[in-house]
């Protein structure tokens, strides 16, 4: 009998650690994003991206974005994990996303491949936050050409779940 209250007071200790642990509610993300694309252009737009966890520290992105300037339109759409950490009134957060992008100027466009190393802080604990930052190393290959000299910095609206 000592052992059967034993082995149920355990398995009572381990659900509530796995409640204590609970995974974070998806979130949505829309807002400016400035980005500089080499050699010199430097473009404003809007980015917009959607997390899901599947751990209380460990999800899935999903990225989209578009930046103009002087008849340049710049869309990029990427995905890839996310490492979080959602704790207190701030959630630093880091991402590798990886997949397209399209440029195009003067009714001319190619289509190439996008990859995005970076990460930014949130703040708010409830479904309203704001993301103060997200700065974005971004490196593409457009017709087998490679350009690791471009960032992205964004800012905006976080919404949970």
């Amino acid at each position: 009998m000592r052992k059967l209250v034993g082995i149920a007071l355990f398995v009572c200790l381990m659900a509530m650690v796995g409640v204590a642990q609970e995974v974070p509610k998806p979130e949505v993300f829309g807002g400016y994003q400035f980005t500089t694309l080499d050699p010199s252009y430097n473009a404003s737009g809007w980015n917009g991206s959607a997390s899901m966890y599947v751990t209380r520290w460990l999800g899935v992105t999903g990225d989209f974005s578009g930046a103009y300037s002087q008849g340049l339109h710049f869309h990029t759409y990427t995905g890839g994990p996310v490492v979080s950490m959602h704790k207190g009134q701030f959630s630093p957060f880091a991402h590798f996303l990886i997949g397209g992008a399209h440029a195009s100027a003067a009714g001319v466009g190619t289509s190439g491949m996008a990859m995005m190393f970076g990460g930014g802080l949130d703040m708010g604990r409830k479904q309203f936050a704001v993301r103060l930052f997200q700065f974005d190393w971004l490196s593409t290959r457009f017709s087998g050409v490679t350009d690791n000299n471009s960032a992205r910095v964004s800012t905006g609206v976080l919404l949970r779940f």
